[in-house]
């Protein structure tokens, strides 16, 4: 009798071990960490007008149980990103949006070293069991067309060898639209960032219901 509780201790323990993330387990929302730069941070915007809470208030008027948890810092490049990835990302979380490459672009990091980062990121949060929106980034084109086609090209190219969510452009509909965008031309009103989250809602959705067990 003891044999078989011991047996039925180690099975139980070797099938938990395999189980996905706290998202999985019925009545327990997802946490899903928002990880970027000013452009999530809420750069230049009143409380409440920041790419996560507004993505929070989207989804939870969508009647979507998630939560969503900032992670931004502005200035942030994709080495800090990476060098501050595991007190940014807690244990616990379900699901990552992973919005960095945008100071990479503008200060012209090499792109070995854009994608390196990247791709060290995603690995790490894939090996934790952690799901992954990856969102797109453009170079600034006062880099040159060169180095903007190679670094455009990095993250569907990223997306598509681990397999992970993918958001193509974090700006769509804002970028060099200036009644979208602080004095600055780069950070997004709060116009802006509602436009931005009506966009990438769909993705989000996606990453969400990937959470979920299969019926």
């Amino acid at each position: 009798m003891k044999l078989l509780q011991c047996a039925f201790v180690i099975l139980s323990a070797a099938c938990f071990s395999v189980l996905p993330g706290r998202a999985e387990q019925t009545g327990i929302p997802a946490t899903i960490v928002v990880l970027g730069d000013s452009l999530s941070a809420g750069y230049g915007l009143q409380p409440g007008e920041s790419f996560p809470e507004r993505l929070q208030v989207a989804l939870d008027e969508r009647g979507v149980a998630v939560k969503i948890v900032g992670a931004g810092v502005s200035g942030d490049t994709t080495s800090g990103g990476l060098a501050r990835l595991g007190w940014s990302v807690p244990d616990g979380t379900d699901g990552v949006i992973l919005e960095l490459g945008a100071n990479d672009g503008l200060r012209g990091v090499p792109v070995e070293n854009v994608r390196d980062n990247l791709a060290a990121m995603i690995e790490q949060l894939q090996g934790r069991n952690i799901a992954v929106l990856l969102t797109g980034m453009r170079a600034s084109p006062s880099m040159g067309s060169t180095y903007a086609s190679e670094f455009d090209v990095i993250y569907p190219e990223l997306a598509q060898e681990y397999e992970t969510d993918f958001y193509p452009f974090f700006l769509d509909g804002v970028a060099a639209d200036a009644a979208l965008n602080l004095d600055d031309g780069i950070h997004p009103t709060a116009e802006g960032i509602d436009v931005i989250v009506e966009r990438i809602l769909p993705s989000v959705e996606a990453l969400v219901e990937g959470l979920r067990p299969s019926p």
